[in-house]
C-alpha cells in the first residue's frame, strides 16, 4: 500500500495495488475507486481531501504488529 498526497491538487490516493486501473467508480463527490477490469479496487482518490480529512493523520500511519499483508 503507498499513500500520497499531492499539495497543489489537494489530492491524497491511497495505492492498494500495482494492478492497472481500467475504470473509476465514484462513490460520492470527490470520493472515486480505481478499479481493474474485472472490479478489483486498485486505489482510492480523494480529491479536496484538505477539507475532507485531516491530513495529518492521514499521512502518518503505522501497521499494527502481526499485520500480514496478502496479495489478491
Amino acid at each position: 500500500m503507498k499513500v500520497s498526497y499531492d499539495q497543489e491538487a489537494d489530492a491524497a490516493y491511497i495505492e492498494l495495488s500495482n494492478k492497472k486501473p481500467e475504470g473509476v467508480i465514484e462513490v460520492k463527490e470527490g470520493v472515486n475507486l480505481d478499479v481493474t477490469a474485472d472490479g478489483i479496487i486498485v486505489g482510492i482518490e480523494l480529491l479536496d481531501a484538505g477539507k475532507k480529512i485531516s491530513l495529518k493523520s492521514f499521512l502518518s500511519y503505522e501497521f499494527s504488529p502481526g499485520f500480514v499483508n496478502k496479495a489478491i
